[in-house]
């Protein structure tokens, strides 16, 4: 691995650090963003499209893209740097994450120029925000579970049935959805992937209240939906490949999870006593940060090994799966360890508390991390097989109709 610039590196580095400057307020030293700072935060996302629309302008939105595609064909090498000065500043990014990282090249890889042409630009500058459609209540972890059906009307499609945690579906424009069109055929073969107005009729969003205090996704219900045909990437019946490429660019985009870290933990062991003195003269405290912050180090090597892939103008694996079962661990048990270091004025959110109460809400938002862009088991049956070279799981499903799966009790 490689971890020096080279001089076209830097000087891209160099050209992003000047855009982000002039564009952007830099995070002040030691800030946390949890969502609460972050996506929540009246107005936030008024200023998230503000600085995206300038990002677009000035070519660094859709750096990666092909130029057909209206991107700057640029390298992944220089995404990736662009996206480490950007982790340095307030801009609220985030919000855009699922239609520029899965949606749009979705669109861009199974649609037809005019779709490339339609919706490319306003995703870009934020002017259209998108939104995942895949998940359901009874599927899970198993996406080709899903029952949302879509019947063939002449030229449309009438759509019934239901999503659930769908991130960013309440101020989403489009969004890319997944629909089960043929029950005879075995559940990865009858399906079938459209994008859609999320102001479509009958369309309903309920926003879900999470126990974190945040309410960033939703269940969404399709109630007599009529999509045109014209809105399908992909052959009918053939939903699941069009899946896979969102699902691989979902698994590549998922970054570092938004919270306390090594530091804010060594930080709070230094602030609270023990009753043998300060926490962090502790052997048994200084073991556990220790811990986590091998741990770190072994996720940032990690990490370079794609970020050297990319430089050398390859993909990265499904290493990254790696990166994502640890990530969200890792938080967990942090989020968790601080608060015990805390006590009982650890579940104080308020901003008189240490680290203003990151702690807390860390520990509650966290669980979702170890779900977001597949669960935990997922990634491990993805590390076993693609990087380990382990047999498959046995699927005894695998050619029966979906029709005839058994669905819970009757």
């Amino acid at each position: 691995m490689d971890f020096n610039d080279t001089p076209e590196e830097a000087a891209f580095r160099k050209e992003a650090i000047a855009f982000l400057d002039s564009a952007a307020e830099r995070r002040k030293p030691n800030e946390i963003l949890g969502y609460r700072r972050g996506q929540d935060r009246p107005g936030a996302l008024e200023d998230a499209k503000a600085f995206q629309t300038k990002k677009a302008e000035a070519g660094f939105a859709g750096i990666a893209w092909p130029k057909e595609w209206g991107g700057r064909g640029g390298t992944g090498i220089q995404q990736v740097i662009y996206d480490q000065e950007e982790a340095k500043f307030n801009v609220g990014t985030k919000f855009f994450t699922i239609g520029l990282s899965m949606c749009i090249p979705t669109v861009c890889k199974w649609g037809t120029q005019e779709h490339i042409d339609r919706f490319v630009g306003p995703a870009l500058r934020a002017d259209e925000v998108w939104c995942q459609l895949f998940s359901e209540p009874a599927g899970g972890s198993d996406l080709a579970a899903l029952r949302t059906r879509a019947d063939r009307d002449g030229d449309d499609w009438i759509v019934n049935g239901q999503k659930i945690w769908t991130s960013g579906a309440h101020y989403s424009d489009w969004g890319v959805l997944v629909t089960r069109t043929d029950f005879d055929a075995p559940k990865h073969k009858g399906l079938t992937y459209f994008f859609i107005d999320m102001k479509s009729p009958g369309v309903e969003i309920r926003p879900i209240r999470q126990i974190s205090g945040s309410s960033h996704f939703n269940e969404v219900f399709f109630n007599d939906v009529r999509i045109p045909d014209s809105q399908r990437l992909g052959n009918i019946g053939e939903g699941w490949k069009v899946a896979l490429t969102t699902l691989m660019n979902e698994r590549f985009s998922i970054g570092e999870a938004v919270g306390p870290d090594v530091d804010e933990l060594i930080r709070v062991a230094r602030e609270i006593d023990t009753a043998d003195g300060p926490a962090i003269d502790d052997p048994a405290v200084q073991e556990k940060i220790a811990e986590w912050y091998v741990r770190g180090e072994g996720l940032k090597f990690t990490r370079f090994r794609a970020i050297t892939a990319l430089s050398r103008g390859e993909t990265p694996g499904p290493g990254s799966s790696i990166n994502k079962l640890v990530m969200a661990s890792k938080l967990q048990d942090i989020s968790g360890y601080g608060l015990d270091l805390l006590g009982m004025a650890g579940p104080d959110a308020s901003s008189d508390m240490p680290l203003e109460g990151i702690f807390e809400e860390a520990l509650l938002y966290s669980p979702s991390m170890r779900i977001a862009g597949g669960t935990d088991e997922v990634m491990r049956n993805i590390i076993a097989e693609r990087v380990l070279g382990l047999p498959a799981d046995i699927r005894i499903d695998k050619d029966v109709p979906f029709k005839d799966i058994p669905a819970g009790s009757k």
